[in-house]
């Protein structure tokens, strides 16, 4: 019997995480990471139904006490903020669109469950995420989830390598129905908990007014919006609440549906286009991080440029400074800020970077 520490977030998938881990022998430890304030910024603080609520806590610690196991709260409030949440209001104030859950997995949980398991004399950490470990004679890999839809393998790439051999992943196995239905067989209290789609730190999703709380700049300047050959088609709320390839809120009328294009946070203006426009041949690729040994290039993979987006062939080329990723055909909206994801074509995670545009 080995001692696990399983990340408790209050949610129905970390609770079953919990149950599979007792019923696979094993003796748990319920951590929860107290990573936000929403008081300091504003927001829904007491929505049950996300990760950092105090609702959601309490119920960590419900299903905790229900099973057995003890349970601690660890405020990393300060190392989140640092890591995560001021890369994120950075990259949306220079025009580009974060994905704070990789980075908080990167960065934040996996070392420091890691830390946390060695000093209570645990030797592995388990988490709710929708993935699967593989071991082949020692060489762990982590492998897409049973669960197509729920799949969470996308947001697992930055990870360090060097945890996957103390890292437990239950629910891969699971959909989110068979989850829901053994949470509910066990009669916890969260077993028909709707998910939270936002960010966990900007719980009604209002990420201008989230950024502007948080820097202080209550400035609404208006911005510019411009066609492909840069003339001016209209005025718009300001760069921060548009994202590439966004269509909803252009407020300029056209004979067929516009799209944003680019971004430019300097001089506040989006440019859109037509939808044939936002096709990439490309992207540069930076912060890659590898879960197998670092291939030979070029490198063919299977690549994904946004959670749950469709995969596509493409090759990865090392340039002198900096990673090419070549699409065997155009991609729609590719991203900068955004995850670009590596695959084998047996769906085996195999790294990811960060898409930048090309210059």
């Amino acid at each position: 019997m080995s001692k696990v520490l399983v990340a408790m977030s209050g949610g129905v998938d970390s609770s079953v995480t919990l149950l599979k881990i007792i019923e696979m022998g094993h003796e748990a430890i319920g951590v929860t990471m107290k990573l936000w304030e929403y008081k300091s910024v504003g927001g829904n603080f007491l929505q049950e139904n996300n990760c950092c609520a105090v609702e959601s806590i309490n119920n960590a610690k419900l299903v905790c006490e229900r099973l057995g196991v003890p349970h601690y709260t660890i405020d990393f409030t300060d190392d989140f903020r640092e890591k995560v949440v001021e890369n994120f209001v950075s990259e949306y104030k220079s025009g580009r669109t974060p994905n704070p859950c990789v980075r908080c997995n990167s960065l934040v949980k996996w070392d420091t469950f890691i830390d946390q398991a060695d000093k209570l004399g645990a030797e592995y950490i388990a988490t709710g995420h929708y993935a699967i470990i593989n071991d082949d004679d020692n060489n762990y890999s982590i492998q897409r989830g049973k669960d197509k839809v729920k799949d969470q393998a996308y947001v697992l790439w930055g990870i360090p390598k060097n945890t996957l051999s103390r890292t437990i992943l239950p629910l891969g196995n699971f959909t989110k129905k068979e989850v829901r239905k053994i949470a509910q067989e066990n009669n916890f209290e969260n077993a028909n908990t709707p998910e939270s789609m936002e960010i966990c730190f900007v719980a009604d999703n209002n990420y201008k007014r989230f950024i502007n709380e948080y820097t202080g700049d209550t400035n609404n300047n208006e911005g510019i919006t411009l066609d492909e050959d840069g003339e001016k088609i209209g005025e718009n709320p300001g760069y921060i609440n548009y994202t590439v390839g966004q269509r909803k809120g252009i407020g300029v009328t056209n004979s067929e549906p516009l799209y944003v294009k680019k971004i430019d946070a300097k001089e506040n203006t989006i440019t859109v286009s037509e939808k044939k426009s936002l096709y990439s041949d490309s992207c540069r690729v930076s912060n890659i991080n590898w879960l197998i040994e670092e291939p030979a290039f070029p490198f063919s993979f299977h690549s994904q440029i946004r959670y749950n987006g469709n995969v596509s062939k493409a090759t990865l080329t090392k340039k002198d400074n900096y990673y090419l990723v070549t699409f065997d055909e155009p991609q729609l909206a590719v991203t900068p800020g955004q995850s670009i994801v590596f695959f084998s074509n047996d769906e085996k995670l195999l790294g990811g970077g960060i898409i930048e545009l090309n210059e």
